[in-house]
């Protein structure tokens, strides 16, 4: 009887092990939800360092729907002062980051906040995830929050003849993948999609820790890991490296002479710092106005993925300073 027991019990543990090892290997979906959970905890904590840092007079206008779909939603902060003025302010639409799988808007409020206090309109954008949706649906919907953006620039206190885009890790390669969008007809229409916005429309990009190169995705080591379920989450296949979209994908592979001003920083230790030196030199190599933010390789203490956020630190607070002054170079805030 206990023999009957112990090998029903094994066959069951055995059933269930299979079950796991299945799933893991054939769907992107547990690895996904690992991976969203530790992001969006991490995201949390980080945001909630950086609420002592937000000052007040700063409008917010809150879920705003800017497409059909319960993903498609924004956050707008302007100066109150502007909302009493009417005003109409140089805008930044920031594109969230979390590794295609995780993010949202709510977890980089606060810095929008505080970059709206400096005299400008901030919009920050969600964006349906993976695996849910696949590229490119995250593109198309940024390109639709422009649109939505441009038609109620008033409402807004959006100057939208003065707009930039600005994104973090994942959500800056969105960002930037819309700017070549905006910038080169040719691959808009490889994209199969019509920028909502105009060229002179776009001022500046602004990239923290992006992924821009796919020919330096490495799929070894515990990083390696991480970026194999994000890829397989994004692109819907387990060999994403093979799938010819990732040429598209590719933001090194389409800058040219017409890409936007840019601003573009990582950490010394972001195991993706390499994707931005190579994006910094392509674009310059083009032509296109590039301010760096780059630390040197013994930098203390080691500035990893995302280290804008921490404004305890020194580094974080140069990398918003820097950043603020990339932006009122270009298009100056009215005065208050």
């Amino acid at each position: 009887m206990l023999k009957k027991v112990f090998l029903g019990t094994l066959g069951l543990v055995i059933l269930f092990t299979s079950a796991i090892f299945a799933a893991i290997h054939l769907s992107p979906w547990p690895s996904a939800a690992f991976v969203r959970g530790m992001m969006e905890r991490d995201g949390v904590a980080a945001a909630e360092k950086l609420e002592k840092h937000v000052p007040s007079g700063v409008t917010a206008r809150l879920n705003l729907h800017y497409d059909a779909g319960d993903d498609a939603i924004l956050d707008v902060f302007y100066p109150s002062s502007a909302g009493v003025k009417g005003a109409v302010l140089p805008t930044i639409v920031w594109v969230h980051g979390g590794g295609f799988v995780a993010g949202s808007k709510d977890e980089v409020a606060s810095y929008l906040k505080i970059i709206a206090a400096r005299g400008f309109t901030v919009v920050g954008v969600n964006y349906s995830l993976a695996p849910r949706a696949s590229y490119p649906n995250p593109i198309r919907e940024v390109n639709a929050a422009l649109a939505f953006l441009k038609g109620n620039a008033r409402r807004f206190h959006i100057d939208s003849s003065k707009l930039f885009l600005a994104g973090d890790s994942a959500g800056a390669q969105i960002a930037a993948q819309v700017a070549n969008i905006i910038s080169d007809p040719s691959y808009a229409r490889q994209m199969g999609m019509k920028p909502a916005i105009q060229r002179p429309q776009l001022k500046g990009i602004i990239l923290f820790c992006g992924i821009y190169d796919p020919d330096q995705i490495r799929l070894e080591g515990a990083f390696g890991g991480f970026l194999r379920t994000v890829g397989w989450s994004y692109f819907g296949r387990k060999d994403f490296l093979n799938d010819p979209r990732m040429a598209q994908f590719s933001v090194v592979r389409h800058v040219t002479a017409d890409f936007p001003p840019m601003f573009i920083s990582a950490g010394n230790a972001d195991p993706l710092a390499s994707h931005s030196y190579a994006l910094a030199d392509i674009a310059e190599s083009e032509g296109v106005p590039v301010d760096r933010l780059f630390f040197p390789s013994d930098h203390m203490p080691a500035l990893s993925h995302e280290y804008q956020f921490n404004l305890d630190t020194a580094a974080g607070r140069i990398a918003l300073e820097r950043a603020v002054q990339f932006l009122s170079a270009i298009e100056p805030p009215p005065p208050a």
